[in-house]
């Protein structure tokens, strides 16, 4: 069987990449933008960095901002709406993965209207057409959903989130500026970037990992260790690193899957609106432990990744809690809990198992598991 890898047409990284927007536009001949991105990020003034750019250039756009952060059904609907009274034919995602997962799903509709239930979406949809073009803008460094073929909307009535992956949703244009994440806040850097880190992780040991796909984990991981700590305490260099790590991760998860960890966090954020990166980071060293055995040598790389020395005089047992003990570390010096008593009721924890087990990165995990052991897992980090 082939192995498959799909990326962005063209990607823009660096302080001030935003600028080449208006070029992409004209050559692309495109026409009228429907503009995607959450209130707070309007009314913060990120948003505004591209509609001035926008402006400069003489380019026409709509706004559409009924977006939530864990982006849902209903956000879609209206979405589709939007864009088609606005007489837009292209979308700009600007913000988490909040606003591009709600793009991803609006382009995906408009294109193949056979999928208008937005429920249809969730797995792998059988879509015929790719979206409508969308040039995705992160503002945050973690998601990398300007680069992946994935995109999470929440089932309010049913108190979990879809996971919908299809190849014709990548966004043709990222543009990724460490400027438009200047002003996040120190939690949301950490957690976001914890989440990246988790993409990395994961994407490295998953059953569809392999060698290009390990290249761009391995090199993530490196990037990501170094520069979290410096972009939570805000400087420049810890971003630009931290916008072009979760980038690289996206390249590689994006390609080949996630695991269990994705799969407990999930249901997390559907049932209490727990912050993506947040549930992931937590969840994240206690998965490793349970899934180490089935991971041959990985850790040892991914502990060397971390900036572990002395790995290759290291036993099996050392290298694997050497890896786990970094992320540990960088978890608790960037802020994250170390645990879900403040989040998870004892009496979810049936759907909770059920949920994570229904998920759809769960097939993906190195180790198989099941209802009852993700159960204990979840019990284990009250």
């Amino acid at each position: 069987m082939a192995n498959r890898f799909i990326l962005n047409e063209v990607s823009y990284h660096g302080y001030g990449a935003i600028q080449s927007i208006a070029d992409e536009v004209k050559g692309h001949a495109f026409k009228k933008a429907l503009v995607c991105s959450d209130p707070s990020l309007l009314e913060f003034g990120v948003t505004g960095k591209i509609l001035k750019v926008l402006d400069d250039a003489g380019l026409a756009y709509e706004i559409y901002s009924n977006i939530k952060p864990n982006p849902t059904i209903e956000n879609v609907q209206s979405g589709v709406a939007a864009f088609k009274a606005a007489g837009a034919d292209y979308l700009i995602a600007v913000g988490g993965g909040s606003s591009m997962d709600t793009a991803k799903a609006i382009g995906i509709i408009i294109n193949n209207p056979e999928f208008a239930d937005v429920r249809s979406l969730e797995g792998v949809a059988d879509t015929k057409n790719k979206c409508v073009p969308i040039i995705a803008v992160p503002t945050t460094a973690g998601t990398a959903a300007e680069v992946t073929i994935n995109y999470v909307i929440t089932d309010v009535e049913k108190n979990r989130k879809m996971v919908c992956v299809d190849p014709h949703d990548i966004p043709i244009i990222a543009v990724v500026d460490p400027d438009m994440m200047a002003s996040m806040p120190k939690g949301l850097t950490a957690a976001t970037g914890m989440d990246a880190l988790t993409h990395a992780i994961e994407g490295y040991i998953t059953k569809g990992a392999w060698e290009l796909s390990d290249m761009f984990h391995l090199k993530a991981i490196e990037i990501i260790a170094r520069s979290l700590r410096d972009a939570v305490a805000g400087t420049a260099e810890g971003r630009e690193g931290m916008a072009l790590g979760q980038y690289v991760a996206g390249m590689g998860f994006s390609n080949v899957g996630l695991g269990i960890v994705h799969s407990m966090a999930h249901p997390l954020g559907a049932l209490y609106d727990t912050p993506h990166g947040v549930a992931n980071a937590i969840i994240l060293p206690t998965v490793m432990e349970y899934n180490a055995e089935a991971t041959g040598d990985k850790y040892k790389y991914i502990a060397q990744a971390m900036g572990v020395t002395g790995t290759e005089s290291m036993s099996v047992e050392e290298y694997r809690k050497a890896a786990i003990d970094a992320v540990k570390q960088l978890s608790l010096d960037v802020g994250i809990p170390a645990d879900l008593k403040e989040i998870v009721k004892e009496e979810d924890l049936p759907f909770l198992a059920q949920s994570a087990y229904d998920d759809a990165c769960r097939p993906g995990n190195p180790r198989d598991t099941s209802v009852e052991e993700i159960t204990e897992l979840y019990k284990k980090l009250l």
